[in-house]
């Protein structure tokens, strides 16, 4: 008994150093990429901020896209991306290069004994690296921004901040087209999911720009106003394409469901600056010109014109396209139906500009798509 005893106390003993072991690995590691983090690297940049370490370089990065993608595809996902872009800082970094992550989705780099020109040789390798690496067929971007201390008597924070400021700068160049392609990647992912999508987009796309056309909206109105059509259902995306493509109709729950979708493209969209705008537009398709519509209850002129504009174009297009439990209906009677809801469920005057479209290109069938054949 008492060797079992001993045993036993010998096993607590382990599993205790074992426990110690791993929270004083976590104390210094960030949990998911393995890196060091922000205690660590704040500990250390004080030790190595010394003469013998100059030139001492600091490398701010950050990885783009990365709230789109948690929008879009999930956390799970975004996490794939983070632990992607600490590998490839791993893999193009020396063996005694110092990589922390600072938290989300910001990491530095801390290269002793390096100047400036070394560094960039560092950073054009990363840049090379992480343009190999995919993740949802979306490239792996990083912007990067450094600095070099060479004196004693600069501040280190200073050079971090100057560090900081560069990246930002890269970065402003880098996400644009980084969201956009993310975007791109979201809305093939939705047709991926539901092939009626993306053919509905389209549609819907072609009507809103006819419409702005119609409106006498300048250039840049009109193409912003059919790009918020192409992309007016992405909050889609974040519904179980079970629901999405589901045949009958859809039970109360499943309908709750559906009826998250702008605030779900709200989401996606308004994480980046250029798409603010059209993040309202989506948000507010579903508003109806009497208040009555989801998910804010805006009433008239509170629903931006864009919003109005989708609205009329998206009830169109549903209306006469077939579903398999019903026959889409003619375009006389569906605009029929447009002109009987003006006032209720639509702006009166964007629907009456709907009319004008179908009559003024005088087509006269159930077949949609004629309609909406782009204009030149």
């Amino acid at each position: 008994k008492k060797h079992i005893a001993n045993f036993g106390t010998i096993q607590d003993i382990t599993r205790i150093r074992k426990t110690e072991e791993e929270i004083r690995y976590l104390s210094y590691h960030d949990y998911l990429t393995g890196l060091f983090n922000r205690r660590f690297y704040e500990e250390v940049l004080i030790k190595l901020d010394s003469e013998e370490n100059y030139p001492l370089t600091l490398v701010m990065a950050d990885v783009n896209g990365l709230k789109m993608i948690n929008d879009s595809f999930g956390h799970a996902v975004g996490d794939q991306l983070l632990q992607k872009a600490s590998n490839v800082i791993k893999s193009g970094c020396r063996e005694n290069d110092v990589i922390a992550r600072l938290g989300g989705d910001e990491f530095v780099i801390i290269l002793a004994r390096t100047d400036a020109e070394t560094a960039a040789l560092i950073i054009k390798r990363l840049e090379v690296l992480a343009a190999r690496e995919k993740i949802r067929g979306l490239k792996l971007s990083i912007a990067f921004g450094s600095r070099t201390k060479i004196r004693k008597e600069e501040n280190i924070q200073k050079v971090l901040k100057n560090a900081e400021d560069d990246m930002y700068r890269h970065k402003l160049y880098e996400s644009a087209s980084m969201r956009s392609k993310t975007i791109e990647l979201i809305m093939n992912t939705l047709y991926e999911k539901s092939n009626r999508e993306m053919m509905h987009s389209s549609r819907v796309g072609q009507i809103c720009e006819k419409i702005g056309m119609r409106m006498k909206l300048d250039q840049d109105e009109i193409n912003q106003i059919r790009t918020a059509g192409l992309i007016h259902d992405i909050g889609k995306m974040g519904i179980d394409e079970k629901i999405l493509n589901k045949p009958g109709t859809l039970s109360d729950d499943e309908w709750k469901e559906i009826q998250r979708h702008p605030e779900i493209g709200y989401r996606i969209l308004s994480s980046a600056n250029e798409f603010s705008e059209m993040a309202n537009c989506i948000l507010e398709h579903h508003e109806r010109w009497d208040g009555r519509g989801y998910p804010k209850g805006l009433k008239g002129e509170e629903i931006s014109l864009q919003g109005r504009i989708v609205a009329v174009a998206d009830s169109f297009d549903a209306m006469t396209s077939d579903r398999t439990y019903r026959k889409g209906l003619a375009q006389d009677d569906a605009i029929a139906e447009i002109k009987r809801c003006a006032g209720t469920h639509f702006d009166p005057l964007v629907a009456k500009m709907l009319v004008e479209v179908v009559y003024s290109e005088k087509m006269h069938t159930k077949e949609p798509a004629r309609l909406l054949q782009k204009a030149e």
